[in-house]
């Protein structure tokens, strides 16, 4: 399926990815990038009216890259309506930090109780220690210490995935911090070295979308996203 002569590009994304994103198209590629909160992710309800609402509120057909994956549920059922949309096949971003869905596949092996940090999440202040710094405020201390157990005391272990040695360098310091915090549940903690090429290839599809492959799902004008479309059968 390839898309029309200039039919124009706009990219929905979640906001840990903006700086990735903005980098990784050509310039003047993109007619309108436009970034939600991550915090959207916590009621997958919440996220599904906020992307939907996005894309039925742009007034010209186009091709909608959307900077995410399935995102708990959170995207299945959304409706194209007169846009095509372009969306990487994975269950979460993680996936699309790391590079590849096999890459992904290697990580949850390894180590399946892992939480992941990125620069994106650290400056967002999505993270457990974040969370439960707002959680005490809003609620004291004791109802704080049982909420954020209640989210994190089966994790094993905390993975800050940097995408360049300066991120690495620049952003340790805060990851470290949550890390420590997570200790009280027996997190050990790992730096790994994230990939653009996922990134990389969501915007060659864009810009070319007959050359997608079966790490993308590509909808039509009236059609819309189905969890089943996601699903992958490993040997």
């Amino acid at each position: 399926m390839s898309r029309p002569p200039k039919m124009p590009i706009v990219v929905i994304a979640c906001r840990v990815f903006q700086d990735l994103l903005e980098r990784a198209f050509p310039e003047g590629a993109v007619k309108q990038f436009i970034f939600l909160e991550y915090g959207l992710h916590s009621v997958p309800h919440n996220l599904f009216q906020a992307v939907q609402e996005t894309i039925d509120a742009l007034p010209e057909p186009s091709l909608v890259v959307l900077g995410y994956g399935l995102c708990g549920n959170g995207l299945n059922g959304i409706r194209a309506g007169k846009h095509t949309l372009l969306i990487s096949r994975t269950d979460d971003c993680i996936a699309i930090l790391l590079g590849s869905y096999k890459k992904y596949q290697q990580e949850f092996k390894a180590a399946p109780g892992t939480y992941y940090l990125t620069k994106g999440w650290l400056v967002s202040g999505s993270n457990p220690l974040s969370e439960y710094l707002e959680y005490k405020e809003k609620y004291g201390e004791k109802k704080a210490e049982w909420l954020i157990d209640s989210l994190y005391h089966n994790y094993k272990r905390i993975a800050f995935v940097a995408h360049s040695q300066a991120d690495l360098e620049k952003y340790r310091p805060q990851a470290q911090e949550v890390a420590r915090f997570c200790e009280r549940w027996g997190m050990r903690y790992e730096e790994i070295k994230g990939s653009e090429a996922y990134l990389t290839r969501l915007v060659e599809v864009a810009m070319a979308p007959d050359r997608i492959d079966e790490n993308f799902v590509l909808v039509p004008p009236g059609g819309e996203l189905q969890q089943k479309q996601f699903l992958r059968f490993l040997a």
